[in-house]
């Protein structure tokens, strides 16, 4: 009961208890279908490996989110990032480049673009939305220009690995997610940077007469986060065997978004957790995919996430919980007298 007690305060229970629950609601469903996987050819396959896959690019982007959103900022431009990303690498390999050297350039362009909005937010003092919004625009102007405004299609099977590979019968990108946020969790808890940031998102200007480099700390954040949209525009192309920049990571910022809200983290900045925002782009994925499965129309989608958005601005309103909190203790003092 105890243990009970301790896990049901951390933050990623219940976001895993919200997943869970949507999971069971599927496997009712679906009549246990959902939960069916099978072995084909050494690989694993299932709607629940196909959950890991698919939402292998928004847990990327959740992670990079995560510490953007601590530090009480915003990233909207993380899809024209994918867009850029996946242009460049498509056009290197198109060309008969080196994929290795693709996908290193591809990341270097998602550095330069995580700096470029961590210049905007740190030094020029731009607002954080308003900042990324120039390359949220600019971006996939930018990525077209690198494809002449053409679609590229590419026939590599060592480039159509990073989505579509398997590792110990498991698809590739849930090893990419898992690298990556293992390097994530040890650099913020082994080391103090996880507790800047933290302070950082609280307060800042107390945080800077603490010591801490506020700006640079913003920075590096805002390029960490390029570099994740960077991978995740590989793993997208590589999907589709080619660079689309009309629709490569089209409106899933808000997803990212929305994944890192799910997970508990305060828009607001301070407290963060990168297990739950993991959770919740998972609670994304794992919608999206019962949606589609159940033979719902795609808009739907839409519809269910943006009660999700209403419901989570209101549950961390402490205007509005103080407004429950009042409407209960009258309710109770009036059946009482």
């Amino acid at each position: 009961m105890n243990l009970l007690k301790k896990w049901s305060k951390a933050q990623v229970f219940w976001p895993i208890v919200i997943f869970l629950l949507i999971l069971l609601v599927n496997g009712i469903v679906s009549g246990g279908a959902f939960f069916e996987m099978k072995i084909v050819e050494g690989h694993l396959y299932g709607r629940i490996i196909d959950i890991l896959r698919n939402g292998s690019k928004l847990m990327l982007l959740a992670t990079g989110m995560t510490f953007v959103l601590a530090t009480g900022g915003t990233d909207i431009s993380v899809g024209s990032v994918m867009a850029i990303s996946g242009a460049i690498a498509c056009s290197i390999v198109a060309n008969g480049g080196n994929v290795a050297v693709a996908v290193l350039v591809a990341i270097l362009a998602g550095v330069v673009a995580g700096a470029w909005n961590g210049m905007l937010v740190a030094k020029v003092k731009i607002q954080p939305i308003v900042a990324t919004m120039i390359l949220m625009v600019a971006g996939r102007g930018i990525a077209q220009l690198i494809t002449n405004g053409k679609i590229i299609t590419i026939n590599s099977d060592s480039y159509y690995f990073i989505n579509g590979g398997y590792i110990l019968g498991l698809p590739f990108p849930i090893f990419i997610v898992a690298f990556v946020v293992l390097i994530a969790m040890l650099f913020t808890k082994k080391t103090a940077f996880g507790l800047f940031l933290e302070s950082t998102g609280i307060n800042p200007v107390s945080s800077r007469f603490a010591g801490i480099n506020v700006d640079r700390i913003k920075w590096l954040v805002y390029t960490f986060c390029g570099v994740m949209a960077a991978v995740a525009g590989l793993i997208e192309s590589a999907g589709i065997k080619g660079a689309d920049c009309n629709n490569a990571g089209l409106l899933i910022e808000m997803d990212a978004i929305l994944a890192v809200a799910i997970g508990g983290t305060s828009l607001n900045g301070g407290r963060f957790s990168i297990p739950a925002s993991l959770v919740g782009a998972l609670i994304i994925q794992s919608i999206t995919t019962s949606i589609y499965a159940m033979g719902v129309a795609p808009e739907v989608t839409l519809v269910v996430k943006s009660l999700i958005v209403v419901f989570i601005c209101l549950f961390q309103s402490k205007a509005f919980k103080d407004m429950l909190k009042r409407r209960f203790l009258s309710r109770k003092a009036v059946s009482q007298a």
